[in-house]
């Protein structure tokens, strides 16, 4: 980290260690334009601060940058353990383990999984180095909770050097079934990694039996047993459970930035832009090959083509954040997202006025809320997804109680938003059906639905999740 980067960031000579760590793939913060560090947004940010705060907490990870070194400082008084990654590592490491072998396996090898035995070193030596940094931050006794795919070696790594420490970890996206995890060569590495974690926390109940499947098929060793109820792994080390908590949003902070004039007005001005529709579709997404944005597309041109949508009364915007340009495949989803946009919009569209609106950029959360205010029907088709919080967003932003979810029974926020239009991405004819149902609906079943999924994502909030996970590990 160069002296440019650092104008409001506090060093000291010793900055001692601390009671909790959290290991996570990036740091929290992230580069402004004027060379200072901002807080970066997101819910794990959002749901790890006040704990950190509390705790006198620290965190682990790397800054986004190529090259540097590893650094340690305060930022609004959390501190910061940035773990260097070179060029080299970032291609081996994150864009060819993560992205090209993880990832795809993960979510269902939608796209063929790269194994690569170089790639997999380089996951191994970083995972390494975060653990290193985790034991040199946490104190005698301390917490450490390691996040997502990333690290999945990082708690085991963690245990060999500080069994006094508590260590949770938490996967964000989905674990894959036996015949998937099958595939992966360094399977036993990553159970054994997974179950060095006091308390191994997933997003749905089948993750959870999917982490127990594969310990039972691959972990093989007299020492591993599992307690009558099957959420606990015991070894000769170590005592791990497996349970599911599924993530969720800051619903009062949602809900209350919804309700301000601000976006009323936005709501107003942006359906006046669209051409005062009757019906708005909406979808947000990072344009990644696993959220069924082409399918999706495809439903609603049939939709059009068959008369049941009328593009004279129908706007669709398309939100596709750009991720991850540089792995395999990306460029080809990407592709057929855009002809289809462009054939949508050259079949029905009329001067001025094209029906799918489509927006290739990251937002600002107070743009995100106008969309998803001004939406009837929001589009969430993903094939595989560890929870999606673009469906409770939506849902805790509507303090109207109206508007509809149309939701993949693949995304893990279906186990819990069951009063959405549930859906087969891959059914195209069921998703038309879908579809037309979420926007043909009565203003009173729409109303029970939303309300009943509001009080949902308000009782099981991001606070109450972040809770739940620590007073387990808390009792380990």
């Amino acid at each position: 980290m160069t002296e440019s980067h650092t104008s409001n960031v506090e060093r000291t000579e010793d900055p001692g260690r601390s009671q909790f760590v959290v290991v996570a793939n990036r740091l929290p913060v992230k580069l402004a334009d004027d060379g200072s560090w901002s807080l970066s947004p997101g819910g794990l940010v959002s749901a790890m601060l006040p704990v950190m705060r509390e705790r006198t907490g620290a965190w682990v990870g790397w800054d986004g940058s190529a090259g540097g070194n590893d650094d340690r400082f305060e930022f609004e008084g959390i501190r910061l353990s940035t773990v260097a990654i070179s060029q080299q590592e970032h291609d081996d490491y994150y864009s060819g383990a993560c992205n090209e072998t993880i990832w795809p396996l993960y979510h269902g090898s939608i796209e063929a999984a790269q194994f690569h035995r170089e790639t997999w070193a380089a996951y191994r030596d970083v995972n390494r180095r975060f653990a290193d940094a985790a034991c040199a931050e946490v104190a005698e006794g301390g917490t450490v909770w390691v996040h997502d795919y990333q690290l999945q070696l990082v708690p085991q790594m963690i245990r060999e050097q500080r069994p006094d420490a508590k260590i949770g970890y938490y996967l964000h996206i989905p674990f894959p079934p036996l015949e998937l995890l099958a595939r992966l060569p360094w399977r036993q590495q990553v159970l054994d990694g997974l179950l060095g974690a006091d308390v191994v926390g997933v997003q749905t109940q089948a993750d959870a039996r999917n982490v127990l499947s594969g310990v039972r098929r691959f972990c093989k060793r007299d020492d591993v047993t599992f307690a009558a109820d099957g959420g606990i792994v015991r070894s000769a080390q170590t005592t791990s459970v497996v349970k599911a908590f599924p993530i969720s949003v800051d619903y009062a902070a949602i809900a209350a930035e919804s309700a301000t004039d601000d976006v009323d007005l936005g709501v107003k001005r942006l359906r006046n832009e669209l051409g005062d529709p009757e019906v708005v579709l909406l979808g947000v997404d990072r344009l990644d090959y696993t959220k069924g944005i082409d399918l999706r597309l495809k439903a609603i041109r049939e939709l059009l083509i068959e008369r049941r949508l009328d593009p004279r009364k129908t706007a669709v915007v398309q939100v596709a954040v750009p991720s991850r340009e540089d792995v395999l495949g990306y460029d080809e989803v990407r592709n057929r997202v855009e002809q289809l946009v462009g054939t949508i919009n050259g079949d029905f569209g009329e001067l001025g006025r094209p029906v799918v609106q489509y927006i290739h950029k990251s937002l600002p959360f107070s743009e995100l809320l106008v969309l998803y205010r001004a939406a009837d029907v929001l589009l969430v088709t993903p094939f595989q997804d560890g929870m999606n919080l673009v469906a409770k967003e939506y849902a805790a932003s509507r303090v109207d109680e109206r508007g509809a979810l149309v939701l993949s029974e693949f995304a893990g926020a279906a186990e819990e938003l069951t009063d959405s239009f549930l859906v087969n991405p891959y059914d195209t004819e069921g998703l038309k059906d879908q579809i037309e149902a979420a926007v043909a609906m009565e203003e009173d079943e729409e109303q029970r639905r939303m309300a009943a999924m509001r009080t949902q994502i308000e009782s099981n909030d991001l606070a109450a999740w972040a809770k739940a996970f620590l007073a387990l590990l808390a009792m380990a």
